[in-house]
């Protein structure tokens, strides 16, 4: 008999990582960012207020190019 890790249960259902993701992001206190196609490059920002923007996205990394701030630019409000 074959035991599934934890792993293989999240991989078999990949259309719950973004909302994995986005709920810690509201745990910690912070905005939750995702890019779609209809947004044409942009990305939207969500605040765990339930504000949600579509912004233009700059992330600024160290001299090893990890991340260490990410500096984002309102383009317009979405209902």
């Amino acid at each position: 008999m074959k035991t599934s890790s934890i792993v293989d249960k999240l991989l078999k259902n990949m259309g719950n990582m973004h909302e994995l993701g986005r709920q810690r992001a509201f745990e910690l206190g912070n905005p939750f960012y995702a890019q779609f196609a209809e947004d044409q490059g942009y990305w939207r920002k969500e605040l765990p207020t339930g504000e949600k923007y579509l912004v233009a996205l700059e992330v600024i990394t160290d001299e090893n190019d990890m991340p260490i701030e990410v500096r984002d630019t309102i383009i317009k409000r979405l209902d």
